[in-house]
């Protein structure tokens, strides 16, 4: 007589997908070697998501891609795609999934995480409970916009960051070059990136008179006669970002670049960007990259990184082992 009862060794591994971001959940399934699950997803004419699993997956480790974004191709925005999530999470839950993890590289709300004035939310925490309270096993993120985040939640939190992509495109620069944090709070960050390429590093001096508004005076180090790049997780209207260049481009930088993990490219980003110093900007694919880009934008596929932490966690192996426990840049 034994105290338990096994019947078979196999698990199942399961990929679906929301609507925020099919070409990156296409990639990783298939890097993965599998297919796509199917799923239904649609949003009612009251403007009301629905999904549901068209197949059986009791007893799975249920994946979920969604990054918390709008796509204008699949007509969804930030709050659908959340909702979304948290509608697939909850039908995996009620199908009888072993396990859901949420794979979101953008989290969304991740820059609403303390107070900055009274009688505010922490929005980021409030998405972390909702996801938790709806039945969420584990979260798979990149690059969160602050370290905190990972305290907002009560379940194992993967951080990935794309530092490894990044500095593989810059790589082969053979110019002098100088990483450029562009505040104080990303100075941790923009010093890994510099020591794991041979660069030298220098800070902006910003101030934010208001939300989504940013001066710089000062630039921190030197940078004349050099290559600079400013590293950050965010790029969304681009407004703080091309200040930056204009900045680096007065005190003497010779070439200017930029890059960073999130490409949320919000209002006018792309006429911002066009008419930059920037000579490339390189973000990922945790969002899409919408219509009406231009030029001297670059995108780099996370999808084997992604891949790989999927398969880690399913097999149950290290996930911090892929940057040799590295992984936190705050």
């Amino acid at each position: 007589m034994t105290a338990s009862l096994q019947v078979g060794s196999q698990k199942r591994l399961m990929v679906f997908s929301g609507r925020s971001n099919q070409p990156l959940a296409a990639a990783i399934a298939n890097l993965l070697d599998i297919e796509l699950g199917k799923v239904t997803l649609k949003t009612f004419s009251s403007g009301e998501v629905y999904g549901r699993f068209d197949e059986s997956i009791r007893g799975a480790d249920v994946f979920i891609i969604q990054p918390m974004c709008a796509n204008p191709t699949t007509g969804i925005n930030t709050n659908d795609a959340l909702l979304e999530l948290m509608v697939m999470v909850d039908a995996a839950v009620g199908a009888s999934a072993h396990r859901v993890i949420a794979v979101t590289p953008w989290y969304g709300y991740s820059r609403q995480d303390k107070k900055s004035a009274p009688r505010e939310p922490i929005s980021a925490r409030m998405v972390a409970h909702a996801l938790e309270v709806t039945g969420v096993d584990r979260v798979l993120t990149m690059d969160l916009h602050a370290g905190q985040l990972q305290g907002f939640f009560s379940i194992p939190v993967d951080h990935m960051t794309a530092l490894g992509i990044l500095g593989d495109y810059f790589a082969g620069l053979d110019d002098d070059l100088v990483i450029v944090a562009p505040d104080a709070g990303r100075v941790k960050l923009n010093k890994q990136f510099a020591n794991q390429i041979g660069a030298g590093l220098a800070i902006l001096d910003k101030e934010r008179p208001q939300q989504q508004v940013a001066e710089i005076n000062t630039v921190i180090g030197d940078v004349r006669g050099k290559t600079a790049i400013v590293i950050d997780d965010i790029i969304d209207t681009a407004g703080t970002l091309c200040a930056a260049g204009e900045a680096l481009s007065r005190a003497g930088a010779q070439r200017v670049f930029a890059a960073a993990t999130h490409g949320v490219f919000s209002g006018g980003a792309f006429e911002n960007l066009a008419s930059s110093p920037f000579e490339r900007v390189v973000v990922t694919d945790t969002i899409p990259l919408r219509a009406g880009a231009p030029s001297n934008i670059d995108v780099l596929s996370c999808a084997p990184l992604l891949a790989d932490s999927i398969r880690r966690i399913f097999t149950n192996d290290s996930v911090s082992a892929v940057f040799g426990g590295k992984n936190h840049t705050f």
